[in-house]
């Protein structure tokens, strides 16, 4: 069979925030694949370089026809004959092509959409799931089905109005498979609902399909998620709290802006802040708890709670091998949360959760605000065998993940394993 590159033609679609996303399909002679990258709101300075047009006539500047026309007049031309199953091979060109640290030339958004079309494409061509083939890909020694880490309140940039921190989370861990465990989460979650109602609160959600009620304080909603998962019948050691505080979207001047509860705290403060909280609720992750170039501060928070619970580095980190490297060094984090789209090719991605794991780091595979209806996540996820996958509990675009899942463990049967086991 013959499994050479043949045409590769991006385009541009929405995302789910309803602004413009690039697709790429990829074509060889037995087969056609298609993929649509997502789009982050608050988005760390160290990600890579989403490509976007900056021409206010359309698209209020978002438009992505630069990526679009990179993909279709530069891209395409490096990579026809190369047989889409050397996906290594591709990442690579595609890198080279570019020839910048942060992908600006040719736009982490264009580089994805084929990284991720070719992956793929050679699943096709080789006959396998997807999962199957990333596992291969990631020399992961079993396909696993990750916790599910489900958004349930958020604020910061992913609503108006709403908390400081950008988004507080459940995590069950009770369960003994995946499906269990999406059910206690989704069980808590519209129980969340009944609770906001009965003090009087909105219910309408944000970008991440997780409720955003303005709130009197960011405590509050750990308070509220704390009590929406007594009344649904589980217990704290069944489901567990996780916050992103989304740090450096607060920082200012050398303190974080706390609006809600009128205060300006130090790293020192915000630390002890979160020792009051893990202290006083069950708390068993903390996301972005300070801003992404206080490495001094991530050293005091690691050393205080790191033995206890999940210190993880989002926008601290972005999926980059090179700042992974520096928290292990310097025992700034002891998990990574990982999103293919800060660091823009599948190589790259996979090559940052083997550093991690390897360094003992969890890894948590993350949506996006702006996320697309392709499943793509969650066969990473399983193929890669992150241990936690964050994903909003409502809007297709969210669902879409867990439902893959869903049908992957179901595929599995016996041989799925799940992470808490």
């Amino acid at each position: 069979m013959d499994f050479k590159i043949r045409k590769i033609k991006a385009r541009e679609v929405l995302d789910s925030r309803g602004n413009p996303t690039i697709e790429a399909d990829l074509i060889t002679k037995s087969c056609c694949a298609k993929a649509i990258v997502p789009s982050g709101a608050s988005t760390g300075i160290h990600e890579a370089l989403e490509l976007r047009d900056n021409d206010n006539k359309r698209y209020s500047g978002k438009g992505v026809l630069k990526a679009v026309n990179n993909v279709n007049k530069i891209i395409a031309k490096k990579l026809i004959g190369v047989d889409c199953r050397k996906q290594r091979e591709i990442d690579d060109i595609l890198i080279e092509l570019d020839g910048t640290e942060n992908k600006s030339k040719l736009g982490a958004n264009a580089i994805l959409a084929v990284s991720m079309a070719a992956c793929k494409a050679g699943a096709i061509c080789s006959h396998k799931q997807i999962y199957e083939y990333i596992q291969k890909l990631a020399s992961s020694k079993k396909l696993m089905l990750p916790d599910p880490m489900l958004v349930v309140l958020e604020g910061g940039k992913h609503a108006d109005n709403s908390t400081d921190f950008q988004e507080f989370l459940i995590l069950p861990k009770g369960a003994k498979n995946f499906r269990e465990s999406l059910r206690y989460g989704i069980e808590v979650y519209h129980c969340l609902e009944r609770v906001l109602k009965s003090k009087g609160y909105n219910t309408n959600v944000g970008n991440e399909g997780a409720f955003a009620p303005n709130l009197n304080s960011n405590e509050e909603a750990v308070e509220l998620i704390a009590k929406a998962i007594e009344k649904a019948g589980y217990s704290f050691k069944q489901v567990s709290i996780a916050l992103d505080s989304a740090s450096s979207e607060i920082y200012e001047n050398g303190k974080y802006n706390l609006k809600k509860e009128k205060i300006k705290l130090t790293s020192d403060e915000m630390i002890d802040l979160y020792s009051n909280w893990v202290e006083k609720y069950p708390i068993i992750s903390i996301e972005d708890g300070l801003a992404q170039d206080d490495w001094n501060g991530w050293q005091r928070l690691n050393r205080k709670l790191g033995d206890k619970i999940q210190i993880v580095g989002d926008d601290l980190l972005v999926t980059n091998i090179k700042r992974i490297k520096k928290a292990v060094e310097l025992k700034a984090a002891n998990s990574a949360l990982i999103k293919l789209n800060q660091i823009g090719t599948v190589t790259e991605t996979i090559m940052a959760i083997q550093f991690s794991k390897e360094n003992k780091f969890n890894t948590i595979l993350s949506q996006r605000a702006a996320e697309t209806e392709d499943t793509f996540a969650a066969d990473f996820a399983v193929g890669t065998s992150v241990k936690e996958f964050k994903f909003g509990p409502t809007r297709s675009e969210r669902t879409a993940k867990y439902n893959r899942l869903l049908r992957i463990e179901e595929e599995l049967g016996n041989k799925a394993k799940f992470a808490r086991l």
